[in-house]
């Protein structure tokens, strides 16, 4: 059985094809030009690929695309240490909102793609797929800052979903400076040049997995999102990846995040990939989702 796995896992590992990595790029091109005829956003955003695509991850014959679209101007959300509000750092609340940012941008996609052509969600547009390129989700985003006692602070994306609330991510180091520290791409990049090119690999056969378990409707998968295969792959050590074949590095990486998701205690530091988050810190329900996921996916490939 494992020779007909690795034969599916050696075309999984691989990326999408060349004609949908050209209808990808043909949605970027198209949203960065819907958003440079509208001089209002060209003047105040930096457009910027991140998501799957962007850490080389997605999965082929499974492809669209994720597209931020970063706020410029003085607008920012922000995490201050317990009692330290916006006066201690001289922060100011300015007129212009998250809200009427997102507004603008449906306003320049729609009047480049046309009403039907664009989406509004709860945390992103639409931008839908034709002949021609594949969906493309554009996020409005704000630089967030997390401010420590001292008044310096470090830089990631915060968005607002029309529901409420707010999610906050690191994508990348967006600018060059001290206030962008190393973030998602860059750490995803370092592991896979240490594991010989392995990690994003085995994160795309784990994610193909997944998928194929959803179509077959396995309960186990139904909770996971690809985001969290990657962040679960990530945190497998490079000891994991270093096997001749692609069955034998995935069973390995399933059987140590089996093991370390038995307990909380093994797992609590675990971070997502840009390590500025914990991925699952204090929620055991996540945990026991993660690990019903795991080993129904040993199940399903014959590592039990």
């Amino acid at each position: 059985m494992s020779t007909t796995w690795n034969d599916r896992f050696t075309s999984w590992a691989q990326a999408p094809s060349q004609t949908e990595t050209d209808k990808i790029n043909n949605a970027i091109t198209a949203v960065k030009k819907a958003l440079a005829a509208d001089p209002k956003v060209a003047s105040a955003t930096k457009v910027f690929v991140q998501g799957s695509y962007r850490n080389r991850v997605n999965v082929r014959q499974d492809s669209d695309v994720d597209i931020g679209v970063l706020y410029t101007g003085n607008l920012f959300g922000t995490d201050y240490p317990p009692g330290k509000t916006d006066a201690d750092f001289n922060v100011i609340t300015v007129e212009y909102g998250y809200s009427s940012f997102k507004n603008d941008i449906e306003k320049a996609l729609v009047g480049y793609f046309g009403r039907a052509a664009v989406s509004r969600g709860d945390k992103a547009f639409d931008v839908h797929e034709n002949t021609y390129r594949v969906d493309a989700d554009v996020v409005p985003l704000m630089v967030h800052r997390r401010y420590a006692v001292n008044g310096t602070y470090i830089c990631g994306t915060q968005l607002n979903p029309d529901s409420g609330g707010r999610i906050i991510n690191w994508p990348e180091r967006l600018y060059d400076t001290d206030e962008w520290p190393i973030q998602h791409y860059e750490n995803g990049n370092t592991k896979n040049n240490d594991t010989r090119r392995a990690y994003r690999g085995v994160v795309r056969i784990v994610k193909k997995l997944r998928n194929i378990m959803d179509e077959e409707n396995i309960a186990e998968s139904k909770p996971l999102k690809g985001f969290n295969v990657e962040c679960l792959v990530w945190n497998a050590p490079n000891t994991c990846f270093a096997h001749t074949t692609w069955y034998e590095d995935v069973s390995s990486v399933l059987n140590h995040l089996s093991y370390h998701l038995s307990d909380m205690a093994l797992c609590e530091e675990w971070g997502e990939v840009s390590e500025w988050k914990y991925l699952l810190k204090g929620d055991d329900t996540k945990r026991k989702q993660f690990k019903a996921f795991v080993d129904r996916a040993r199940l399903y490939i014959g590592i039990i």
